[in-house]
């Protein structure tokens, strides 16, 4: 099965895709996100997995924008705990690192590590590419930030783990397909997405239809129109399958409040 994600070789989408599936699979790297869609899309790959939201940064938006854009469908989800890495090429000690390499995100998220280590920071265009980078240059003062996987893909050597400033570090990850997949009988988690007439109260009626019904929303998202000024497009996760009564009856009565509505899918729940 081949598995499009965003990044190089090692990234932590990718080691997503694995713990998701297995260790058979093909991971295909990407540049971008855009790629990624394009790509199940158009049936290069089987599937495609794609970061939407981690538990200190918040929301991942392009992602939700490419969502609407694509006519896919949401199959699965993958919780992910992130675990930060030191990597350095074989023979560097922690003595010898000056500075350290990554991703932005990466680097803030390490930001206490950091300043204890006393080393300078460098921003990388991705985390497993700082560790590519890293193994291209044979630097001796340098460590990247990455995932363990990233160390083994280029053979480097973890001085430390988990030197993240949060344990509490995961990402939610969808996984896409061009086709929707049979239900099964474990909980279940939709997402949707709709607009609204921009009023008073539409809002309000809108989540009402599941407040009613005792059905858990677990995640809202607003995302602007494009060429329409301050109106949105509201992405929405619940717990629930729209296969369940419940769910189909609240979804028949959301579709007499929105403009539109689209389901973009149901499927099991990590938890």
């Amino acid at each position: 099965m081949k598995v499009s994600f965003q990044g190089e070789r090692g990234a932590y989408s990718e080691a997503a895709a694995i713990a998701h599936f297995n260790e058979t699979i093909e991971p295909i790297a990407c540049e971008s996100f855009d790629e990624v869609f394009a790509q199940v899309e158009e049936s290069k790959v089987d599937r495609g997995i794609v970061p939407v939201e981690n538990s200190l940064a918040g929301s991942i938006h392009r992602n939700y924008d490419l969502l609407l854009r694509h006519n896919l469908h949401i199959v699965g989800e993958k919780i992910f705990r992130v675990r930060h890495c030191l990597i350095v090429n074989p023979g560097v000690t922690l003595n010898d690192v000056k500075r350290v390499t990554s991703h932005p995100q990466a680097l803030a998220q390490c930001e206490h590590y950091i300043k204890k280590l006393g080393a300078s920071v460098e921003p990388a265009y991705d985390t497993a590419g700082s560790a590519k980078l890293l193994k291209e240059s044979r630097a001796r003062d340098t460590a990247a930030i990455a995932s363990r996987r990233a160390a083994d893909v280029y053979g480097m050597t973890v001085l430390d783990e988990g030197i993240e400033d949060d344990e509490a570090n995961y990402t939610r990850f969808l996984i896409l397909k061009r086709a929707p997949e049979s239900i099964s009988n474990k909980p279940c988690k939709t997402s949707i997405v709709f607009s609204l007439k921009n009023v008073p109260g539409s809002l309000f009626k809108a989540m009402s239809v599941f407040a009613l019904r005792d059905i858990d929303l677990t995640k809202i998202e607003s995302r602007p129109i494009a060429g329409k000024t301050w109106e949105y497009m509201f992405y929405l996760d619940f717990a629930g399958s729209m296969n369940d009564d419940v769910c189909q009856r609240a979804l028949e009565n959301l579709k007499e409040i929105a403009l539109t509505l689209r389901i973009l899918g149901s499927y099991p729940r990590d938890v």
